[in-house]
């Protein structure tokens, strides 16, 4: 009678969100099927199977990377079979409702929590009275009254998808371009049942979790038992994998002790710094001691195993490139890992809009609602660094180049040698997308080359080749006498294959 449904950014990904609702539907359980797509899927097989047992209501999941996808979706449905009742919920809905296509489509809409507002609606559905009002505000639950989701992985999930789980939810921070900034606080999941149920899951073979909360190590006596409770997991035939986003100015040493505890490749921290611009800083209500920050990344670096992620955004009021470019050439040298840059986007229902007339603020109206430029910074400065972001993604964030990318970075500068670089690979190809790895490598290789003395050419070359091998391609590059053999594949870092992997698979929007 009911199905609930979402498009994922990708097949690894499992929705958390989805789960949640499924387990909080009471009655309704019995007579729902929870299925999930991702938005490469084809609509004509998702509308067939959505329809293969003629649902009388259908619930969809919308999120800013599947917004458009799920409205093409809904409208290929209501011409199929316009008797379905369609109801959609998620952040992407759950503001600006009377100005957006995919709630003038639907039938009824929940703004934010949906655990007990959508079984609510759905009893009304089905035994009535009819629900007089389309839009239903969300109730916020209380997070004991909640049934945890997690029994609803299946084997498959555990064994080929990202774990998503969550000790928290909301956030005590107001950073204007975030969606959790509109949260009163965080709020913690009993911790002995959340365990429990980790280790349920543990027992039934997961082994990558990816912890969605938002501050993590807010409360280091939580975060201590968590990080202890995956260490006591480990094992080096049976690794385990867990991914937190962190605090950057908060890391005392409860937690130090924990996290040095941890071999290479068992922990993955998420940390956000967005701008190191103190005047941008308090334009978007950002709170962080820059210099704690710094010395915390330094420590993990120096003194743990964990692999860091550190965000950067692109774009925010009164922020040039040139202070962006500025802050970027400071946070390389805390020697993080990964630099995730990206570019501001005004999500729908975010305080960042108060400051659209003061600084010019202009927004893209298609998802992802990516600015397009301000008074500080031009277009075409951002189209230049939408192309920098993905060059660096490839090369830098990537793993593939860890002997070359030193080399690219050489200078007073790394921001400005790597925006070179972008240049003229873009100027080669026209796009930062879909290149084939073997010109990759070569023109990397071409551009150092193009900007050194002949006597550095081996050297580069060397480089790029070791690096080429190790990233486990199986091509040639022009100056190799020959491919790849088997003695060379043999030889290719597992460890930065498995990277790799992690990197594509949890880079992109997930729940």
């Amino acid at each position: 009678m009911i199905t609930l449904t979402t498009l994922n950014a990708r097949y690894s990904h499992a929705s958390l969100g989805l789960r949640y609702l499924m387990a909080n539907l009471g009655e309704h359980a019995t007579h729902t099927r929870m299925v999930e797509y991702t938005i490469k899927s084809a609509t004509d097989e998702m509308v067939a199977d959505l329809l293969s047992d003629a649902p009388r209501i259908i619930g969809f999941g919308v999120y800013i990377w599947n917004v458009n996808e799920t409205l093409a979706l809904m409208q290929a449905v209501k011409a199929a079979a316009p008797q379905t009742i369609l109801i959609v919920g998620g952040p992407e809905v759950s503001y600006e409702v009377d100005q957006q296509a995919i709630t003038k489509l639907a039938d009824y809409v929940i703004t934010g929590w949906g655990e007990i507002t959508l079984p609510q609606l759905l009893t009304s559905l089905i035994d009535g009275p009819k629900p007089l009002m389309k839009t239903h505000i969300g109730v916020q639950a209380k997070l004991d009254d909640l049934i945890t989701p997690y029994h609803l992985y299946t084997d498959h999930d555990l064994a080929h998808r990202n774990i998503y789980v969550e000790a928290s939810r909301g956030c005590p921070f107001k950073c204007e371009f975030c969606l959790s900034s509109l949260d009163k606080t965080a709020w913690a999941f009993d911790l002995d049942h959340f365990l429990r149920e980790m280790e349920t899951l543990y027992q039934r073979g997961a082994r990558t979790f990816k912890f969605v909360d938002r501050t993590f190590n807010l409360k280091p006596d939580t975060g201590r038992r968590i990080l202890d409770f995956f260490r006591e997991k480990l094992n080096d035939d049976d690794p385990i994998f867990a991914h937190f986003e962190v605090i950057p100015d908060h890391l005392p040493e409860l937690l130090k002790e924990a996290i040095a505890a941890f071999p290479a490749g068992s922990l993955q921290f998420e940390i956000g710094i967005q701008t190191l611009n103190t005047t941008v800083q308090k334009h978007i209500s950002r709170k962080t001691d820059l210099t704690k920050a710094e010395a915390n990344v330094r420590w993990l670096r120096e003194h743990s195993h964990a692999h860091l992620h550190v965000d950067l955004i692109a774009g925010l009021p009164s922020e040039t490139m040139a202070s962006f470019a500025e802050g970027f050439d400071r946070l390389y040298q805390w020697d993080a890992h990964e630099i995730q840059i990206g570019i501001l986007k005004r999500l729908r229902g975010t305080p960042i809009i108060r400051h659209t007339e003061a600084f010019g603020m202009v927004y893209s109206e298609a998802p992802p609602y990516e600015i397009i430029s301000n008074h500080d910074v031009s277009q075409a400065e951002l189209d230049a660094f939408k192309h920098f972001a993905k060059y660096w993604d490839a090369i830098a964030n990537s793993g593939r180049f860890n002997q070359t990318l030193p080399l690219i970075m050489a200078g007073a500068s790394p921001y400005a040698r790597f925006a070179d670089l972008s240049h003229y690979l873009n100027t080669i190809w026209q796009r930062s997308h879909s290149i084939v790895l073997e010109k990759l490598f070569t023109e990397v290789a071409n551009w150092l080359m193009s900007r050194s003395d002949e006597s550095n050419h081996d050297d580069i070359r060397h480089a790029v080749t070791a690096d080429y091998l190790a990233s486990g391609a199986q091509g040639k590059l022009p100056w190799m006498t020959r491919g790849l053999t088997i003695q060379t594949k043999q030889k290719t870092d597992g460890s930065l294959l498995a990277r790799q992997a992690r990197h594509q698979t949890m880079t992109s929007s997930a729940n």
